[in-house]
């Protein structure tokens, strides 16, 4: 089959899906990790159990680029996973920092449902210099056992948070007290929120816009669509496998991959079927969406970063807490060529001044429920002596 006459087909994934019959599943084991860890045994490590809640913090890409050293007793040395970047779409590993803040902000929560006291370090020999990560770590965690700490509500939201992708209710805003729950799970960490609800219809379209443009200028750049496809998991053995990156369950796309027929070594082309559908598909999502959100920091720091991150996972949770599904829109974020155009419109739309920095921006809504993405499990995450 030739490529341009099989992305159509891609593209046809209704098609696909009559064809096969039969639909395959997230399997079981890629997703275990959402149950929780458990009770916690007498004599058990109780950092193995925190880290079971921190593992389940969103990540771009689902890369799960966390690292920990354990040898040293009651503390957690925090490290990136220097495998699993992404140096086409996030060249300078900002993205990779936030997730490193979401993670642990999650341990952090974690922590006080056990009656532990996180005391985090960052960067306790250095912050990493503005072109990427490097070998040393990027927190320093202990933790102490404190009667005097407060449980955080948000804890009971961790298993229920997941990413979703799909069409949003546009009869349905925000509510006011929602938006309110957010911006004040941002504060927390000293991040400010601000957001565009239904109120502002100019507002929403223009966002709308530039999301589309900046999903299209994707789309479009082989070397960003390469990346993507490295860490894209086809079918339940697949994802079984690997148990991270985006997972496509698709019946065509699976039974393709099977027969040898998606080369995910070749980017397909800007007019191919499979990019155009894929496009029109992203559009008629965020025309739906009705209400989008932005956090801003006043420099770019690798601090600023992770409390950006830390604060994402709190607004997350918090939009879970509401019934709210959330679907960060990082294309415009993002710092290679492609995308400047966008990049520059969404800094212009939203005000922001020289050396202040749009750590995250996502739409918010309501929306059926998605299920969880697969995670690998706390000892995949654990250095080994």
């Amino acid at each position: 089959m030739q490529r341009r006459t099989f992305l159509r087909t891609l593209g046809a994934g209704g098609i696909g899906a009559a064809a096969t019959g039969c639909a395959e599943t997230v399997p079981d084991e890629a997703i275990a990790a959402w149950r929780g860890p458990g009770e916690l045994a007498a004599g058990a490590d109780p950092r193995r159990w925190v880290l079971g809640w921190a593992i389940l913090a969103p990540h771009s890409h689902n890369l799960q680029s966390w690292l920990v050293d354990l040898r040293e007793p009651e503390s957690i040395t925090l490290f990136c996973d220097r495998t699993r970047l992404l140096p086409v779409t996030d060249p300078f590993s900002r993205q990779i920092m936030m997730s490193q803040g979401t993670f642990i902000e999650l341990l952090d929560i974690a922590a006080r449902e056990r009656g532990l006291r996180a005391r985090i370090q960052l960067f306790p020999d250095g912050a990493f210099g503005p072109d990427g990560v490097d070998e040393r770590p990027v927190a320093r965690i202990r933790l102490v056992p404190d009667a005097g700490v407060a449980r955080d509500p948000l804890f009971a939201q961790i298993p229920q948070r997941h990413t979703n992708r799909e069409a949003y209710d546009p009869a349905r805003p925000v509510p006011a007290e929602a938006w309110q729950a957010m911006a004040d799970a941002a504060a927390a960490q000293g991040v400010p929120l601000a957001y565009a609800g239904t109120g502002g219809a100019n507002a929403l379209a223009v966002h709308r816009r530039i999301a589309a443009d900046a999903w299209k200028a994707e789309l479009t750049t082989p070397a960003a669509m390469l990346e993507t496809f490295k860490v894209l998991r086809v079918g339940a053995k697949e994802v079984a496998a690997h148990r991270d990156g985006l997972t496509l369950m698709d019946p065509m796309v699976v039974w393709m991959t099977r027969l040898g027929l998606f080369d995910r070594s070749v980017a397909p082309g800007p007019d191919d079927f499979a990019t155009r559908s894929q496009i029109d598909d992203f559009n008629a999502k965020i025309a739906t969406t009705p209400g989008f959100l932005w956090m801003v920091t006043p420099d770019n720091s690798r601090e600023a970063q992770v409390a950006a991150g830390r604060a994402y996972a709190r607004v997350q949770l918090a939009a879970t807490a509401h019934g709210l599904a959330m679907q960060p829109l990082q294309q415009a974020l993002q710092e290679y060529p492609a995308v400047a155009r966008p990049y520059r419109a969404l800094r212009q739309a939203l005000d922001v001044r020289d050396g202040q920095t749009i750590q995250m921006w996502a739409r918010v809504g309501y929306a059926p429920p998605v299920g969880p993405a697969p995670r690998r499990g706390v000892d995949a995450h654990v250095l080994k002596a």
